[in-house]
């Protein structure tokens, strides 16, 4: 290891200690409140946030916020690995360390055999990222004994409902059941629009929530089949209404117009307008 490879490494260690150190003593007694008063169950929604806005920051490509957002995550992570260590369940050092066995454990082909599980040159070549993934299924199911009663197993109930959705059927396309093009799935998506209208028709509510979930599983089928993640894409287009949407309220302000129903002509004019002019820009 080179000398400016030694001096980031102990870089990253201070950088590390510092964050665990001011994590501590927060969580000690005569630091913050709020810190103190956290738990394991109060932190779960501020992690999930914490992990959206990353993505948010990453798709906006301002690398200053990503790296921002990035620290949140870690301070989550951290922040929750020494709760559990205060309690007395496994420690900080135990959350890295159960990682990196992992990571060296489902990575044969990079650090050698795994017990139960033989690296490249047993016929589990690794070319390519998808025989990467199908071996950390392999690994997980026949040296980890993390199989379950069926393929679904393990599919998390706690993901957003697109995110669950898209693993759900990429783990039902490893057993074969998937379109095999994507321009097979557009009828599908046709079908359950067509269901949807009729249920909307019929005014009962129950099946118009049915029939609407149908819809929104077939688009995610759609987004799967051309390689579009359908939570960061849905994210994208948040952003662009809001971009929009304030863009009319502003417009509206500056002609003196209230935001109203009476107004929506203008509010449409203003709308279009920034609307056409990014196209324009494209």
């Amino acid at each position: 290891m080179s000398e400016h490879q030694n001096d980031a490494a102990a870089a990253r260690m201070e950088a590390f200690n510092r964050l665990h150190e001011t994590i501590r003593r927060l969580r000690a007694p005569g630091g913050c409140p709020w810190d103190r008063e956290q738990t394991p169950e109060t932190l779960r929604e501020t992690l999930i946030e914490e992990a959206y806005e990353t993505v948010e920051a990453i798709t906006e490509g301002d690398t200053n916020h990503v790296c921002e957002e990035l620290g949140d995550v870690f301070l989550n992570a951290v922040m929750l690995s020494y709760m559990y260590e205060q309690l007395d369940s496994f420690t900080v050092t135990d959350v890295l360390e159960t990682v990196s066995d992992k990571l060296i454990r489902r990575h044969p082909h990079v650090f050698g055999e795994t017990d139960g599980y033989a690296g490249p040159g047993s016929g589990n070549e690794t070319d390519t990222p998808e025989k990467v993934l199908n071996q950390w299924d392999e690994i997980k199911q026949k040296v980890e004994g993390r199989k379950g009663s069926s393929a679904l197993d393990g599919v998390s109930m706690g993901l957003p409902s697109l995110e669950r959705a898209k693993k759900l059927q990429k783990r039902a396309s490893k057993c074969g059941f998937d379109w095999e093009h994507s321009d097979d799935v557009w009828p599908k998506v046709d079908e359950e629009l067509a269901e949807l209208r009729e249920a909307a028709a019929g005014g009962n509510p129950e099946r118009i929530e049915e029939e609407l979930g149908d819809v929104l599983f077939s688009l995610v089928n759609i987004a799967r089949h051309l390689k579009v993640d359908p939570g960061v894409a849905l994210t994208r287009t948040n952003a662009k209404f809001v971009k929009r949407f304030t863009h009319v309220e502003s417009s509206m302000k500056e002609a003196g117009l209230p935001m109203d129903k009476d107004h929506l002509a203008d509010m449409d004019r203003f709308w279009n307008e920034l609307r056409d002019s990014g196209r324009t820009e494209r």
